[in-house]
């Protein structure tokens, strides 16, 4: 079986080092440190040139997935401006009050998509069910699920992962992610049977002095790595080149 790979970045200098990994696709948002933002114009531009298929994530702000109607009208002006620019796909995820996915905003949403490519984000890890969820994933319209089975990490929750796997009978890809390294990619793929793995693939470097003092960034700031990205891969399909 073929594992594919998803590199989320939030930053230009990962479109490069995803392209010069072997990524098979890159998820695109700013703030990844919230879990991932909508990321800028200028950034979703520099993507639309990008040798690697794109899906750009669709979240206007950081904390729950309870969106008011003002930040819907938000959330469909990102969508069009990523149709505009011609990148491969959105990455989406609504909830009720009620802990269920909104499904009256998701249509909306999707239906903006379009004739893009459809992943549902995380918010499916805060659902009591994420594996009765795929049910309804399909009927949407999504092409894919990004899931950590509803544990924090991937490798926690790989039981509920394989159980999406089986529920979804190759009618929706299924991508684990968080806490994917190149240590546990292939446990996790052997475990889950997932289609796609999703990983940042980064490393860390100290930001100095003043930028930590002035508050202009945080202790470390980390980079996409390609030689992380083909060890990931390599580890995830034993006997393929990387």
């Amino acid at each position: 079986m073929t594992v594919r790979l998803e590199v989320c970045i939030d930053d230009v200098a990962g479109l490069n080092a995803s392209a010069i990994g072997g990524a098979d696709r890159v998820e695109l948002c700013s703030a990844l440190d919230l879990g991932g933002l909508s990321p800028s114009p200028g950034l979703i531009a520099a993507a639309a040139k990008s040798s690697v298929p794109v899906r750009a994530m669709i979240r206007p702000r950081a904390g729950d997935f309870h969106f008011t109607e003002a930040e819907v009208g938000v959330m469909l002006a990102d969508i069009a401006a990523v149709r505009a620019a011609g990148l491969a796909g959105v990455v989406l995820g609504a909830m009720t009050a009620r802990n269920e996915l909104d499904r009256p905003i998701l249509m909306r949403l999707v239906a903006a998509a379009g004739g893009l490519g459809k992943t549902l984000h995380r918010a499916i890890d805060l659902l009591p069910d994420p594996v009765a969820a795929v049910d309804l994933a399909v009927d949407l319209g999504f092409d894919c699920i990004l899931t950590s089975g509803g544990a924090l990490t991937a490798e926690a929750g790989a039981a509920a992962i394989a159980a999406m796997v089986e529920r979804a009978a190759g009618r929706i890809d299924i991508m684990a992610g968080s806490g994917v390294r190149p240590e546990n990619a292939a446990a996790i793929g052997s475990a889950t049977g997932a289609d796609w793995l999703h990983s940042s693939c980064t490393r860390a470097e100290a930001n100095g002095g003043d930028i930590r003092r002035f508050g202009f960034g945080p202790a470390e700031r980390r980079f996409t790595d390609p030689d992380r990205i083909r060890t990931l891969k390599a580890a995830a399909i034993p006997g393929e080149p990387s």
